[in-house]
């Protein structure tokens, strides 16, 4: 018999209609009686904690870690780990956590749903009983489980505001399809012979600017004065304004006062190559880290684990330059 613990954070999954619309409110036992029919209580064995009751848009770092930590002080008792979740920074939570829990001999799934659970027409109960099955599979790491989709933690980005559909996996094949009772799959992550540890060190000063025709270089003096590192939407390949409103110099002076500055892409698929046109070869002469395949959900904990580890910048880069679980393609890795 498999022991699976539920650990509850909130998000639509877990809401019920008020007067300020709807908000996270059911309770352990509300949440379990509306899915207790859709498995078998011979072959496993579910324990549902609230450990928390969120809108997902409220989500912050520190809610990552108290979900890692839950995991790990739990991890010898339970043969695996569901985490239901609202859906808006899912896809944040699932990439931080694969980062933090490190050397994972078990899976960790992710889900949540786009209707309350309690609403006639929820795809809720469909991703919980998905996520049971899932479960059961002999495979280890930190997955996100949606409208019969299996996707490795790193890779799931939310594309879709109403559709069941919401989630797809960027830059990198879906692990598996679960359909009913069996599951199918594409590839497996390999398993570790590592031990498991928990390692939530995180500096959550970064900050996330997209670039748009006219942004003011002046913004790098703000995120120069409170933040420790910047992630860069650039344009395309990874390419940042030189002509008219130059941002050349500001992030010079950013990376040269210890700021980290990840070059990223608007692009959501494909990856960045910062060297292949002039606007972005003259950024790359500066100390920066460059994204590769990387989705946002990813970069954004990343970057906040690799300045939670080391102080120098040389280390973040080679940290975020690093693929980890599956989160940079081989080829991007520098």
């Amino acid at each position: 018999m498999k022991k699976i613990l539920l650990l509850a954070t909130g998000g639509t999954i877990a809401s019920v209609t008020s007067e300020d619309g709807l908000v996270p409110g059911l309770t352990a036992n509300e949440l379990l009686q509306h899915f207790d029919h859709d498995y078998d209580d011979s072959l496993v064995d579910v324990t549902c904690k609230i450990l928390m009751n969120r809108d997902s848009t409220n989500m912050q770092p520190e809610n990552w870690i108290e979900i890692a930590e839950a995991i790990a002080e739990h991890y010898d008792d339970y043969d695996s780990f569901i985490v239901t979740h609202g859906t808006d920074t899912l896809g944040y939570t699932s990439s931080a956590l694969s980062f933090m829990l490190q050397n994972l001999e078990k899976p960790v799934i992710l889900t949540g749903s786009q209707i309350p659970i309690s609403f006639k027409k929820t795809d809720a109960k469909k991703n919980i009983k998905d996520a049971l099955r899932f479960a059961q599979e002999d495979i280890a790491g930190v997955f996100v489980v949606f409208d019969g989709r299996v996707i490795i933690g790193t890779r799931a980005v939310k594309m879709r505001t109403k559709s069941y559909d919401a989630f797809e996996s960027i830059n990198y094949p879906y692990v598996a399809t679960v359909n009913k009772e069996s599951v199918e799959y594409y590839w497996k992550p390999e398993k570790t012979d590592k031990r498991f540890q928990l390692n939530t060190n995180l500096c959550a000063d970064v900050f996330l600017l997209k670039l748009y025709p006219g942004v003011k270089p002046e913004i790098f003096d703000y995120i120069k004065m409170n933040y420790k590192g910047v992630v860069i939407e650039s344009f395309g390949n990874g390419g940042v304004p030189f002509e008219g409103r130059n941002l050349l110099p500001k992030i010079k002076e950013l990376t040269e006062a210890g700021i980290a500055v990840l070059i990223s892409t608007q692009c959501l698929e494909e990856g960045q190559d910062i060297y292949l046109y002039e606007v972005g070869r003259k950024v790359a002469n500066y100390s920066i880290i460059v994204s590769g395949d990387m989705n946002t959900e990813a970069i954004i904990p990343k970057l906040m684990w690799a300045l939670g580890q080391v102080n120098q910048l040389k280390d973040v880069k080679q940290i975020v330059e690093t693929p980890i679980c599956y989160d940079l393609s081989e080829e991007w890795d520098i």
